[in-house]
Order: structure tokens, then sequence, then C-alpha cells
């Protein structure tokens, strides 16, 4: 992805990409794909291996005759030393080691520079949110709206509405839209205690329901993250005050998270008023007490084309920069009742931020 970035032009082959000293700027892909490249990439010189042959000739295995491609044109540059991100595979490491070309490893290469989105990038994350809210409505209303049966368990259709059919549901929507979704969560009861468990089995009245739908869009590969909870019927009392701490912790992250304020500080602001609600950081024991509750993790993460990337909202994390795109992502987690999360995604400004959410924060979705 930060090879897309920088080039803007998918492929499934092996591709490599150097910004030269002089600030020309090198794509070298597969010969097929030259002429769709020279249209659509970031580049200034589109070619395909053959162009920087070496002597003794090419590797038929794709990824090693670009690597082997790459070092000769580096050496006809005359470069002897290049500076390469986490992103560069060992193969062309190794290639450009046989050429004699030091390779200085830089951890902030393409990790810093995809940080502030441009124009383009935001509105293909405003556009992923929206369509990743509406999901998460049809999830929560499908849930909100179906039958409880003499045992508690939600009936949809004639049929025990589970975990499964939700993911199926959201899953089916998203694709016709144009978007892949990786392990969707649907988690209901107990088994929301924990975090990031993605969810199985029927689902009941009674019990919050965390869903959490984080797609990616095929046309623009940028990606929607976004948490809401549900619960059907009557809401216990211990999850309308779990759920009033998450949400009031949430409005206190996304007030605190703009340009200079540091990820750290937005978690702390947040962490401060789920403290004043009475709990704390801490992860979930193997051997919870019944009464076990906490925030289990930082208040959020840059979203782009990873729907995890820097900067990081937690202990610690960086200083938030011009058009950073963050989540915000608050969560309690009960050890027998479940979990609560409520999550939005913004973009960092000087003077605030932009929220890309709609949909409201509630529990009930009737």
């Amino acid at each position: 992805m930060s090879l897309f970035h920088r080039v803007r032009f998918m492929m499934g082959d092996p591709a490599a990409f150097a910004a030269l000293p002089d600030g020309r700027r090198i794509f070298i892909c597969r010969d097929i794909e030259i002429h769709r490249a020279k249209k659509q990439a970031r580049a200034d010189v589109v070619v395909g291996p053959l162009a920087y042959e070496p002597e003794g000739g090419l590797s038929a295995d794709r990824a090693t005759q670009t690597a082997q491609a790459l070092a000769e044109c580096l050496v006809r540059e005359g470069i002897d030393c290049v500076r390469a991100g986490r992103s560069l595979g060992l193969v062309y490491a190794e290639h450009l080691r046989l050429r004699g070309i030091a390779v200085e490893y830089d951890p902030e290469l393409g990790v810093v520079d995809r940080r502030s989105k441009d124009e383009q990038e935001l509105e293909a994350l405003r556009a992923a949110q929206a369509m990743t809210e509406r999901a998460i409505e049809l999830a929560c209303t499908t849930i909100a709206g179906a039958r409880a049966g003499a045992d508690g368990v939600l009936v949809a259709d004639g049929e025990p509405l589970t975990a499964g059919r939700i993911r199926s549901l959201t899953d089916k929507f998203l694709l016709e839209q144009g978007y892949t979704t990786p392990d969707t969560i649907v988690a209901g009861g107990a088994q929301g205690a924990d975090c990031h468990n993605r969810g199985e089995g029927d689902l009941r009245t009674g019990q919050p329901v965390i869903i959490d739908i984080f797609p990616q869009s095929k046309a623009t590969h940028y990606n929607g993250d976004c948490t809401r909870t549900v619960v059907h019927g009557d809401v216990p009392d211990e999850i309308v005050r779990m759920h009033a701490a998450v949400v009031a912790g949430k409005k206190a992250g996304v007030e605190a998270s703009r340009v200079g304020v540091t990820g750290g500080d937005a978690y702390e602001a947040c962490m401060a008023v789920i403290r004043e609600h009475g709990w704390d950081r801490a992860l979930l024991p193997e051997d919870p007490a019944a009464d076990f509750c906490s925030m289990q993790h930082g208040l959020g993460h840059g979203v782009g084309l990873e729907v995890h990337e820097a900067p990081l909202l937690d202990e610690g994390g960086a200083e938030l920069v011009d058009g950073d795109v963050v989540t915000i992502e608050p969560g309690l987690y009960h050890a027998t009742l479940g979990g609560i999360r409520v999550e939005d995604m913004l973009v960092v400004r000087a003077d605030g931020c932009e929220n890309f959410n709609r949909l409201h924060e509630g529990l009930t979705w009737k």
C-alpha cells in the first residue's frame, strides 16, 4: 500500500518505485501493465524490467526480475546507497546488495508521508465511511427488529438470528456496493467482553451486540471503520451506565483531537472521563471476576489505505498533524454482560476535527 500511495496505480504483480536525487520518479512494472501505467501512475518514467536488463539476463521469476531491474536501474544512475521503508521486500534488498548498493532503513518512510491525507484521499475516506454506516445501520436495525423467542434467542424470518447471519447480511450488502469486508465483528453478550472477539452463535434479547465493520473500497482501496452497539429489548441498567461513560469518553477524545495535540493526550482526555465514571484500563484476565469491567485498548488509530495505520491514539502516541484521519473508539467490556464500543472516524484540523459519521450513538435501533 505504500507503493500504491506513491504511484496511485494498483496491479497484482511485483513492481518497484524509485525516487532519484534529481527528482525523477521511476516505476518498473510488468510489460503488459506499461500502457495503463503510463496513463495512470504518478511517475515520470514507466518501464518494464527489460528496460533495465542486467548482463546475464533476467530471471523468469517475476519478483526476482523486478528486483534485478531495480538494481540495474540504480547502478546505471550511479546510485550506491538507497533509503527504504518497511515495505521493501527482502528480494529487493538482496539484489541491491548483490550489486553493491547499500540499503539504509528509514522506519518512517511510507508511514509519515501517508498520514496527511490529500483531498482525493479524504473524499475516498468519506465515501467509505458513509457506506460503512449504511452497513452498520442495516445490522443494528435488523437485530432491533427481530422477535425474541421464549428462550430469549432472537428470531428473524422464522430462523434464529445469529452473528453469522448478520455478518453475511452486511457482507453481501457491501459486496454489492463494491467493498470487501474482512472479519466483521458481531459480538453478542459475554463474547463482547473480549474486544476483538469476532462473535458467533445466537443473538439474544437484552444483551449488547457490538457491530464493528471496516470494509475496503475495491475502487479506491480506502477503508471505512465504524462501530455501534445495539441492544434488543430492555437495556440492563449496568449497560446503560457503561454506554454513558463510553459516549462521554468519545466526546472528550473527539474534542481533544486537533493539530499539535499528541495521540497520547487525546487518549488521556478520554480516559479521564472513563475514570470519572468508575472504570479504568485493563486487559481481560484469563479467569475474570463476574463483575470485571474495563477499557482494554487505546483510543483509536489512523485509517487510510489500511484500516490500521499511523498515528496511534494511545499512551506515547505521536503529535497529530493536519490531515490525519483517525478513529475515536473507546469501549468498556464487562466479563458477563458483554461490551460497549462506539467508533467514529474524523480528520484532524488545526481548529479541531471534521467527523465523518452521522449515525446516532444510542443502543436502541427500532
